[in-house]
């Protein structure tokens, strides 16, 4: 399909064609009264702005669907005698895998298409237009949602979206009128949606580039402030002291206070003791300086330099190191995968529980759920077959899953099977019958074949 749609000025956008330039400007014309002539640049702008304002009406087409999804499911399982307290399960799982989501963006883009088609239709018709993007439009949904049916719906009507009452605001423009309208139509909703988000105050962790992490904790604001202002301190402190150098180097404020950060959480000033690391790595680039990364556990894909130095620690299954400071004691288990292929050794066992090493191995092998697009942390280790159904407790029948998938795939309608390939994979299929794959990730040493 080349031809996608018109431009305000009449011109025809082609997709993967240069647009054809106007020739407006004719010998001895009065250049006054002429229309000054179209140029490439102008006409891919105007591409751009057509293909925009095509995403947001897919966006609210794609909401319409969802909710019509919905319903179908809740009949059918209605039909299928599933009891009222559990229809709609698994529908946010089902709409991730169809927009090759994780299943937790997922159940709120679900959240999202219901919000907007049963209770916000002014802010689906500015989707729809184009005069807001899918992003904006969540930002809407988001600040109303302590709102009761009645008071968003009024706060919709009020900001009247579809008009262009946000036609040139940024994101933040949008946040500050959102919540100053809720907050008109039922302060106490709001009020109380602040003293429950204390309740979802957690620490997270993920991985930042070069062997780094981000530890990000969310705090009540005075809880924050002050945990912030006593690292303030203590780097302060350190500095004027001559606290801050360490082997002849000066460390910055920010170093002091990560540095401060891990030992008064950790109690060692090293930060750590007496952990268990787990490393795979290729015998190549464990013992010839071979160049293939290596993956540790619980963070991703590290250097083989940075690996070898890990290791160099001590010798044998069981490590041990001293520093300038304390005494550490650090587990090395060293994972080595098979040439080429980069899979792990096999292993069974009578018990119906995934435990032990056969756990570890899973946990190595899987890294993150196994649910296509959900990079969500392992929390459970589950039969691809279940127990009741025969499946016998091993490397291959075992897969390793966040808490939401592993209970989602317990629902009606829902099967997994392990299919045959050169890695583990798993088929996954939903009450639609439609069928998704899920291939292992590859471990160091994993050679693609290539065609």
């Amino acid at each position: 399909m080349e031809r996608i749609g018109e431009s305000r000025a009449g011109a025809v956008v082609a997709l993967g064609h240069a647009p054809v330039l106007a020739d407006s400007f004719q010998p001895g014309a009065d250049p006054a009264n002429t229309v000054p002539a179209r140029t490439v640049s102008g006409d891919l702008i105007e591409q751009l702005r057509v293909l925009e304002e095509m995403k947001s009406a897919i966006s609210a087409l794609q909401a319409r669907v969802v909710v019509a999804f919905d319903l179908a499911q809740r009949a059918e399982q209605a039909e299928a005698g599933v009891p009222a307290s559990e229809r709609g399960q698994g529908v946010g799982a089902q709409v991730a895998l169809a927009r090759r989501e994780s299943p937790n963006r997922g159940s709120r883009l679900l959240g999202l298409a219901k919000a907007l088609v049963m209770e916000m239709p002014r802010t689906l018709a500015a989707l729809q237009s184009g005069l807001l993007n899918e992003w904006r439009a969540t930002l809407l949904v988001k600040e109303t949602a302590c709102l009761s049916v009645e008071d968003r719906c009024a706060v919709d009507e009020e900001l009247a979206p579809d008009t262009g009452t946000f036609d040139g605001a940024g994101d933040k423009a949008i946040v500050a009128a959102a919540k100053a309208a809720a907050y008109r139509r039922d302060p106490r909703s709001v009020a109380g949606r602040a003293s429950r988000a204390v309740a979802e105050r957690t620490v997270s962790l993920r991985p930042a580039p070069d062997t780094m992490t981000y530890l990000t904790a969310l705090l009540p604001v005075a809880q924050g402030v002050a945990v912030y202002a006593a690292l303030s301190r203590a780097a302060d402190s350190a500095r004027s002291t001559g606290e801050a150098e360490t082997g002849g180097v000066i460390r910055g404020r920010g170093q002091v206070m990560a540095d401060t950060l891990v030992e008064c959480v950790t109690g060692t000033p090293g930060g750590f003791s007496g952990i268990n690391l787990d490393l795979v790595m290729t015998d190549r680039t464990l013992f010839q300086g071979d160049s293939e990364p290596a993956r540790l556990q619980g963070y991703g894909i590290v250097p083989a330099e940075w690996g070898r130095e890990l290791l160099g620690l001590g010798q044998a299954g069981q490590d041990h190191a001293t520093t300038s400071d304390t005494e550490l004691t650090v587990w090395l288990r060293r994972l080595y995968t098979a040439p080429g292929t980069g899979e792990l050794l096999a292993a069974d066992s009578k018990a119906r529980l995934f435990t032990g090493r056969l756990r570890r191995f899973i946990e190595t092998r899987d890294h993150t759920c196994r649910t296509p697009y959900c990079d969500a942390p392992i929390r459970h280790i589950d039969h691809v077959v279940p127990w009741h159904s025969g499946g016998k407790t091993s490397l291959s029948n075992g897969a390793g899953l966040c808490e939401a998938c592993n209970h989602t795939k317990e629902n009606p309608g829902w099967t997994t099977r392990a299919v045959h390939a050169d890695v583990h994979t798993l088929e996954i299929s939903t009450p639609t019958g439609h069928s998704y794959q899920s291939k292992a990730p590859p471990l160091p040493g994993h050679r693609p074949s290539r065609t």
